[in-house]
């Protein structure tokens, strides 16, 4: 009877410890998969950030231009009559418009938003900047 006891105690002694080693190893397998995905997700992120600033730039590029073309024509249409004004202050808000836009973005950019709602927001920006683009064309 003794001998059963001692067998019955070393056989549930070797399980505990069986066990507790899966678990330790377990729990760092866990430990080393959030690890791996806090990292991964975090450089993804500064990649699409790093596209995102570019295309930022371009839309700032596409904004410079076409703010300089409508300042060449500015003083043609002031020079008409007050019709022409407001056929080109329309067409001045729809890039003041953009220009919004574009400053959305910048500030979705430094506020760290989600890399899908900046993209969002850059679409945003070039449909505007489209609509100023077309409104230049029509004057």
């Amino acid at each position: 009877m003794r001998k059963s006891r001692l067998s019955l105690f070393k056989s549930t002694s070797m399980l505990i410890s069986v066990v507790g080693i899966i678990m330790i190893i377990s729990t760092i397998i866990v430990v080393a998969y959030v690890g791996y995905s806090i990292v991964s997700t975090g450089i993804t992120n500064e990649i699409s950030s790093g596209t995102q600033y570019d295309e930022l730039a371009e839309l700032r590029a596409s904004y410079s231009n076409l703010s300089v073309k409508f300042d060449s024509i500015k003083s043609t249409y002031y020079a008409g009559g007050a019709d022409d004004v407001k056929v080109y202050n329309d067409a001045k808000l729809e890039l003041t418009r953009a220009n919004s836009a574009i400053e959305n973005v910048q500030s979705a950019l430094d506020a760290g938003k989600p890399s899908n709602e900046v993209d969002s927001r850059i679409e945003f920006a070039k449909e505007k900047l489209d609509t100023a683009n077309k409104a230049y064309n029509n004057l």
